[in-house]
């Protein structure tokens, strides 16, 4: 059964694969370039899971502390998340404890699938639901880390590469 919800699953996050592939990428390297180990970008990937939010994340480690504003740039950034969960709430009832999991990784594309794909009958969709946001958070950790890593390796001019996020939100918009 967990075999052919990961089968289903994965060709509708292939196209997630290629865009993660790049922006992880270059958060990898803007995270290293910035001072940081490969360490950082493959814990806060795996922690914060929230692209926007980690790119913002190196700026905010090193300036001064300052919690409170913290705790208001993330919520700010992450709020779009509050109402993904609610809309969701109907299709993760009755998931145990895969809903918790589900919950914690829903980025904007692992949204976007769940919550429009038909899934194949004979396909569980907790198990589906469970895949696409798992194999999502991996392409996302594993491109973070190997982009530190080439960062690390790699003498490159690594100027303006902060400015990924904010030209992909230019486009969507």
């Amino acid at each position: 059964m967990r075999y052919k919800a990961l089968k289903a699953a994965f060709p509708y996050t292939l196209p997630i694969f290629t865009g993660f592939w790049f922006l992880g990428m270059a958060y990898g390297i803007y995270a290293n370039a910035s001072g940081f180990s490969f360490l950082y970008p493959m814990f806060m990937s795996l922690l914060i899971y929230g692209g926007s939010l980690e790119f913002v994340t190196v700026e905010m480690l090193l300036s001064p502390f300052a919690p409170v504003q913290v705790l208001i740039m993330a919520l700010l950034i992450q709020a779009r998340h509050l109402f993904y969960g609610l809309s969701m709430l109907d299709k993760f009832k009755g998931l145990g404890w895969k809903k918790y999991y589900l919950i914690f990784g829903m980025c904007d594309e692992t949204f976007s699938i769940n919550c429009s794909v038909d899934i194949p009958e004979g396909v569980d969709s907790g198990w589906f639901m469970f895949f696409v946001t798992l194999l999502n958070q991996l392409y996302w950790a594993g491109s973070a880390t190997l982009g530190a890593l080439a960062g690390s390796l790699l003498h490159i001019n690594t100027e303006g590469i902060s400015f990924v996020m904010t030209a992909m939100f230019v486009v969507i918009f």
